[in-house]
């Protein structure tokens, strides 16, 4: 499982990175593109490239100064794209739980007043 920054560099390789070839990009178009509030610097983010290389998220064929050339793995592919199907399944979860609440209380309101008639 990857952390929030490695998540966010990785969908960041993903869009710069289009089909299934190397890429020439350069460090501080990846360092801009990340939100301001987890924005690394160039040590950082060379960290975060090495562990997704050695997850086999990504193959980098080289870095020079302020530069990679790299391609996204399958395994990287396949990581995004379980965290999208996950983001779309929890709207039905959250749906249903607040269909069901409703349905309880409605339930108990009519218990109630069913109740209330009956001991009178």
């Amino acid at each position: 499982m990857l952390d929030l920054k490695s998540n966010l560099v990785l969908k960041i390789l993903q869009k710069e990175c289009h089909g299934s070839g190397y890429k020439v990009i350069d460090k501080a178009d990846i360092i801009s593109a990340m939100p301001a509030k987890y924005r690394v610097d160039e040590d950082g983010l060379e960290n975060i490239i090495t562990f997704l290389e050695r997850n086999e998220c990504v193959h980098v064929k080289y870095d020079d100064d302020n530069v990679y050339c790299l391609c996204i793995l399958p395994i990287g592919n396949q990581i995004t794209e379980n965290q999208t199907k996950q983001k779309k399944q929890k709207p039905k979860y959250v749906t249903f739980a607040l269909i069901c609440l409703i349905f309880s209380l409605i339930g108990g309101l009519i218990g109630a007043i069913i109740a209330k008639f009956i001991n009178f």
